[in-house]
């Protein structure tokens, strides 16, 4: 008769693995088990190191297809002359003026603004005055109730005619949403707005709402959704049931950004489409151009003179009657110091 005879034996050994997703937060976890069988006995510590993902925040509502916007609004203002100077002073207050000429009504307007923020607070106040003779007043807390919370209050006030009006507005962000609540208030009765914004692994879904407490009606009702992918983003919308639109991005190469857009209204055939794009020249110019299904092209020129000088040069070009007039240039100068 055989008789076998184990010896009591320790073993130890460190297994390390690493779980990589696309989470930012790394921690790191020890694990001990025990296994006796008979007089074998083993024990092992595993250490396991995982990279928890945390997605970017999504954007507010109205952030959704901003890139594409941009694209076609950025750099361009044609049938105005305008000069923006933003100063800063030793103490921290910004200063920010502007002034503007429409060419084709000779109206000229201006605005003047200042900005002070009290960080360790988290405290913003924004004042404003233009020369339609409106005083506006922004105050904005972030971050101090809870991390990602804003809250904000917006005032303004018309002496020549006294009016009056109230703004109380609420944003609260954090990983996978972003969500938002205004009550503007009015003589007649509160209007609340309210928009949320969801994303996960690069889509995105947005909704948007407005309600008229005086008159019990939803007066806004708005949906969206998106993708977003690296240097392509994707963006279609529904307003109200009736008014449908889209957009794409696409950042070609680091010199190149492209976008088409697209939009039309239930029960009529006028579809809108528009194709824009903008291209850096180097560090210093770049230059935009975008063409809609009207033929009016548009052309942009910007170019950074030296620090804190910035000359944008514009013009809009009705492409169905080139020798007929009726076009449009623009210039803006910003100065910033």
């Amino acid at each position: 008769m055989l008789r076998q005879s184990h010896l009591v034996k320790n073993v130890f050994f460190t297994h390390t693995h690493t779980h990589t997703h696309t989470h930012t937060h790394t921690h790191t976890h020890t694990h001990t088990h025990t296994l006796t069988h008979g007089t074998l006995m083993t024990v092992w510590t595993v250490q396991c190191s995982a990279v928890l993902c945390t997605m970017a925040v999504p954007p507010a509502y109205s952030d959704l297809g901003k890139s594409a916007k941009d694209i076609f609004n950025k750099g361009y203002g044609y049938g105005v002359l305008k000069l923006d100077v933003k100063t800063k002073s030793q103490s921290g207050v910004e200063f920010a003026t502007s002034g503007s000429n429409n060419t084709d009504t000779g109206k000229s307007g201006g605005h003047l603004e200042t900005k002070y923020k009290v960080k360790e607070l988290g405290l913003s106040f924004n004042q404003k005055w233009n020369t339609d003779n409106t005083l506006t007043t922004e105050i904005t807390m972030e971050d101090q109730l809870a991390q990602g919370l804003k809250l904000g209050l917006d005032t303004s006030f018309v002496p020549n005619t006294g009016k009056k009006s109230a703004k109380l507005k609420t944003a609260y962000k954090r990983d996978f949403v972003n969500v938002g609540c205004d009550l503007d208030f009015d003589m007649a009765g509160p209007t609340v707005h309210a928009a949320a914004v969801l994303g996960y692994e690069g889509w995105l879904a947005g909704y948007q709402l407005a309600f008229d407490t005086a008159k019990s009606k939803l007066t806004q009702n708005n949906f969206a959704l998106g993708y977003k992918a690296g240097d392509f983003q994707l963006h279609t919308n529904v307003n109200d049931g009736t008014e449908f639109g889209g957009s794409i991005y696409q950042k070609v190469n680091s010199n190149l950004e492209t976008a088409v857009h697209l939009a039309w209204t239930a029960g009529s055939n006028n579809t809108r489409f528009g194709i824009g794009a903008k291209y850096q020249l180097d560090k210093d110019s770049s230059v935009s151009t975008k063409v809609n299904n009207a033929c009016l092209v548009g052309v942009g020129y910007t170019h950074t003179l030296r620090t804190g000088v910035k000359l944008t040069l514009s013009a809009l070009i009705d492409g169905k009657n080139v020798n007929g007039g009726g076009h449009k240039v623009g210039m803006g100068f910003e100065l910033e110091a």
